[in-house]
């Protein structure tokens, strides 16, 4: 290190980043280690990054502590990009627990694995998060799973497991203990438990209802009988439950003595002698009344609720709606049965929104996430749609040889202009059918809002209708006429061209808006018959439109 740099460290460190930033590493290193105290992170700032992560490398233990330590989250980022997994996994070897989970990532964690290093791995994952474990998880061999799964701890184990996508926990519980599952299934709440029945094959279930105690196996049965997709699917039994002539202390006696098997304290139900639901107290409602205070004095008795045979996406949006962290279920008798969490409902929305935009471009819904899906199921969820549009494209064919010779007769520039005709009929049609889809399934539309709608596409249907066939009758006279010189376009027959456009569009939107309602009257869903489905109506229609109004004018 020279003199200049050793005096510029001294006065200014700006400066003496600058010529570091053009010094090999070694001499970088050397620079940084000669620095203590306030100076050594302000000139890690100002160094380039990684310049700084070529010099990180060959420090003392003692110095990259610091400066792990020190940076902020964005600063450090920066830097560890340029450093490999096998320098970071060497760094986090000689760093406290605490500094080292600072830089260790799934690339740094799945190294440790490979290098058996047990001793630093241990202590890293009891620390993380079950959700970026979870992530982890998943990108595990399957031999390894189970090694990475033991050294958890019992709590953090049961908690990640019920994150992890189901391939992941199959494979789990076919490596694993008798011992080993009870623990797992002692952990889960009973919600999560019913999830993972309802997804394991036969074998697997038989195995984990033998390792549950009669009384839970008896809870699960009960949820189990629930329809699929109704509110009593999702709920959970675990929640906080008081009468209304409990004093608040006494509540909160109960809450200490029953929290931790709860899913959620933070909102408790008030139930009579025969458990019918009569109001709810919060956290914060106890914690601010006079321990002497009853129940029924602090409680909220008008209390929103759902019935257990309630579709779940629509309890789910009563969740979203209103902010709750978890909404009372109730039987037809008004009993008090179980309640759903907000984690439970952000699932449900997840699995609504993928069925639905999945149904929107054709495809069968799928249970598994794209990168773990087969090829042949893939192949399974598309073809039977793609299979009914092709045998729905005939109609369009028979339309087409049914006019092609007159047409052709008229002029041969006429079914130049059919794509552009078929294209933007579909992609009117798929516009207002996507956002009429959208407002029923977030409610701001029913079924009486339908006049609402058609009045309102129409009007907007004129509009566009109006301007896409101005543009389109400058299009086919200026552009394909003057500027590509295409012979055959008369003023009389781009104006049929854009009259027929015109009332396409309008005839799209009508059928993109009404269908959707149409179906959701049927009770089914209107997401299967979006733009796939309107397209090929509309394509038929334009064509048929443009077809007649040719050879009624033209010919």
């Amino acid at each position: 290190m020279t003199e200049e740099i050793k005096n510029l460290l001294e006065t200014d460190i700006g400066r003496a980043a600058i010529l570091l930033n053009d010094m090999p590493p070694e001499a970088v290193a050397e620079a940084i280690s000669s620095l203590g105290g306030d100076k050594l992170i302000p000139l890690c700032r100002v160094l380039d990054k990684g310049v700084l992560a070529n010099a990180l490398i060959l420090l003392d233990p003692s110095v990259q502590q610091q400066i792990v330590s020190g940076l902020r989250d964005d600063e450090l980022q920066k830097v560890m990009d340029d450093v490999s997994v096998e320098d970071t996994v060497d760094i986090i070897e000689d760093l406290p627990e605490d500094v080292a989970r600072r830089i260790a990532e799934e690339e740094e964690i799945l190294q440790l694995l490979q290098n058996k290093n047990f001793a630093v791995l241990k202590p890293l994952l009891a620390e993380m998060n079950e959700i970026d474990l979870a992530e982890i998880f998943e990108h595990v061999q399957e031999e390894d799973l189970p090694v990475l799964f033991r050294i958890l701890p019992k709590d953090l184990a049961a908690d990640m497991f019920a994150e992890i996508d189901r391939d992941t926990q199959e494979a789990l519980l076919k490596k694993l203990t008798d011992r080993e599952i009870k623990d797992i299934m002692d952990g889960l709440f009973l919600d999560d438990t019913v999830d993972l029945v309802e997804e394991m094959p036969a074998n697997v279930v038989k195995r984990l209802l033998a390792l549950s105690d009669a009384e839970t196996r008896g809870y699960i049965n009960d949820l189990l009988k629930y329809p699929k997709n109704s509110a009593g699917s999702i709920m959970t039994i675990e929640f906080v439950e008081f009468k209304p002539q409990m004093t608040v202390e006494e509540a909160l006696d109960r809450m200490r003595e029953t929290a931790i098997d709860k899913e959620t304290i933070y909102t408790c139900y008030v139930t009579d002698e025969r458990k019918t639901l009569i109001g709810l107290v919060t956290a914060k409602d106890l914690l601010i009344s006079k321990k002497d205070a009853r129940i029924s004095d602090i409680m909220e008795d008008n209390v929103i609720y759902v019935n257990t045979l309630d579709d779940r996406e629509d309890v789910a949006r009563t969740i979203s709606d209103y902010g709750f962290l978890a909404i009372p279920v109730t039987d037809n008798e008004k009993r008090l049965v179980g309640i759903v969490t907000v984690d439970d409902a952000l699932d449900v929305l997840e699995k609504e929104n993928t069925e639905d935009i999945e149904k929107m471009a054709a495809i069968m819904p799928a249970n598994k996430p794209y990168l773990k899906t087969s090829v042949f199921s893939i192949w399974k969820s598309r073809v039977p749609w793609l299979l009914i549009l092709m045998v729905s494209a005939t109609f369009t064919g028979l339309i087409i040889n049914t006019f092609e010779g007159r047409l052709n007769a008229i002029s041969p520039v006429l079914f130049a202009c059919v794509p552009m005709l078929m294209d933007t009929g579909g992609n009117s049609g798929s516009q207002v059918s996507v956002t009429v889809i959208r407002a029923l399934a977030l409610g701001e539309l029913t079924l009486k809002d339908s006049g609402k709608v058609l009045w309102k596409e129409l009007r907007a249907s004129l509009l566009l209708s109006v301007t896409l066939g101005v543009a389109c009758f400058a299009k086919l006279m200026l552009i394909d006429n003057l500027l590509f010189g295409y012979k055959g376009y008369t003023p009389v027959l781009c104006a049929i061209v854009s009259l027929a456009l015109c009332v396409t569009i309008i005839i799209a939107k009508l059928v993109g808006c009404l269908l959707p309602l149409l179906v959701k009257a049927c009770k089914l869903d209107p997401a299967a018959v979006a733009s796939p489905f309107i397209t090929t109506i509309v394509d038929a229609v334009s064509l048929i439109i443009f077809c007649i109004l040719s050879v009624a004018t033209l010919g």
